[in-house]
């Protein structure tokens, strides 16, 4: 069941950019190569509208670089290489994720105090 929910744009507009800085950490891809590697790894198919418009912010954040290389199957393709402050980006993600998750999952679990922080 789980393979067939699908998740809310709003909430993987707020965790993309991070992914694409992992998979581009891993190695050089261009834009249709990343929505692929993505699928791969249990996202839904994304649209070019919601891809390149990221690449293109994280190029202008100074995250990620580009370069045009040859194609065996037509034109030229913009693959994507991160900088050395996409690559510190990257991992703060990383550790930014795990706490996020971890407090999430201690919520669903129900760990913790309901009632921490408030005036009882």
């Amino acid at each position: 069941m789980e393979s067939e929910l699908k998740i809310s744009s709003q909430m993987l507009k707020g965790i993309l950019e991070g992914c694409i800085l992992i998979v581009i950490s891993r190695e050089t891809v261009y834009g249709y190569e990343m929505n692929k590697k993505l699928q791969a790894f249990g996202f839904s198919p994304l649209s070019e509208g919601t891809i390149y418009p990221l690449l293109l912010k994280l190029q202008n954040k100074g995250l990620i670089e580009s370069e045009l290389r040859l194609s065996p199957d037509g034109p030229k393709r913009k693959y994507f290489s991160l900088s050395d402050t996409g690559q510190l980006e990257c991992e703060r993600f990383i550790q930014q994720w795990r706490i996020l998750r971890h407090s999430v999952d201690q919520l669903i679990e129900g760990g913790g105090s309901s009632d921490e922080g408030t005036n009882s």
